[in-house]
């Protein structure tokens, strides 16, 4: 096995100077440094990873930290989405990226801190946490580097990255304002999750803008799911026929809420029209295609490791970024005459 000490002797150098040169160090002369790399990469060099950590107290790892993951949570391939970015980024950082989960069960028997020193990480991005989660206290306290998707809490080591659900709610609703709809239901999420809130305040503010009281009966939660779309979307359509358009907070939710229009025997968007949000692939696809907001899922999971590993190597950057998103429109959504 090819070491250190091969490298020193192949480049007429230290092994201190190749030891620091391939960690990374400012202290080595641009040139030296790359005689050392290509050296190194021309013997087949491997470094040892834990060797490297024990001398480093660092494992260049980190993980996401998933909650509560299921085979039905999976239907809409946004985590996969996220997870794709965050992995193409840690590797062009050089960083491994691991995968964990944990469920409220697990969380009573072992603290956030403990999962994360078992798993050997530097640092954590977490993802699909509850706002009631009990491991949120723990997270903003404690000294291990955390980013937190979707949830904006920050701390000395913990920052976050989210989409403008805000403005993306806002644009939707206003979408179905512009095309003559005044009878506008929203099936949100539920009340523990950071973007339900944002989505609905969307919501009231694209309806203020236009003069139209809020109405609390027209919002009904439909967890994220296309089964809990289309049960509320029977509820809203049956407890008032007045309703003309439906703002979904996921496109889950949207896809459930035209079954739920189909079973009623009426048709979407002849007599209702729908918008989702996320854009997953399948509403392009779909028939009608359904008009949505498009959020940047893998832009998403590559900004949060680029802030993690901010966070890690201690520069002086914002640690929170709110992304934009668009609306795209298909075919949904008509325009009431």
């Amino acid at each position: 096995m090819v070491t250190i000490k091969d490298i020193a002797k192949a480049a007429g150098v230290s092994v201190t100077t190749v030891s620091r040169a391939l960690n990374g160090y400012d202290d080595v002369n641009e040139t030296t440094r790359k005689k050392i790399k290509a050296i190194a990469e021309q013997l087949g060099y491997s470094p040892n990873m834990a060797a490297r950590s024990l001398v480093s107290k660092k494992t260049k790892t980190f993980g996401l930290l998933l909650s509560n993951v299921t085979r039905a949570s999976s239907k809409d391939n946004i985590a996969f989405e996220v997870l794709c970015g965050m992995n193409d980024r840690a590797g062009e950082l050089d960083y491994d990226l691991v995968l964990f989960s944990t469920t409220p069960q697990k969380q009573k028997m072992k603290s956030y801190k403990t999962l994360c020193q078992e798993r050997g990480v530097d640092g954590v991005i977490i993802m699909g946490i509850r706002l009631d989660d009990p491991y949120l206290k723990e997270i903003v306290s404690s000294d291990i580097p955390c980013i937190l998707i979707d949830i904006p809490l920050q701390g000395p080591n913990v920052g976050y990255i989210t989409a403008d659900n805000v403005h993306g709610a806002y644009t939707a609703v206003s979408h179905l304002l512009d095309n003559g709809h005044r009878h506008i239901g929203m099936i949100n999420g539920h009340n523990q999750a950071d973007v339900s809130i944002h989505r609905l305040q969307g919501y009231k503010e694209a309806l203020e803008n236009c003069h139209i009281t809020y109405n609390d009966a027209y919002v009904l939660d439909g967890s994220f799911s296309d089964i809990g779309g289309k049960e509320a979307a029977y509820r809203l359509l049956s407890l008032h026929p007045e309703i003309t358009a439906i703002f979904c907070a996921s496109d889950l939710m949207a896809l459930g809420a035209i079954q739920a229009v189909r079973g009623l025997g009426r048709s979407v968007p002849g007599d209702i029209s729908i918008v989702g949000f996320d854009n997953i692939d399948i509403t392009a696809y779909h028939s009608p295609a359904i008009t949505t907001v498009n959020q940047h899922k893998y832009e998403l999971g590559y900004q949060a490791a680029q802030l993690l590993v901010d966070l890690l190597e201690g520069r002086n950057v914002s640690h929170h970024i709110v992304m934009n998103t668009e609306l795209v429109k298909r075919e949904s959504v008509r325009r009431l005459t």
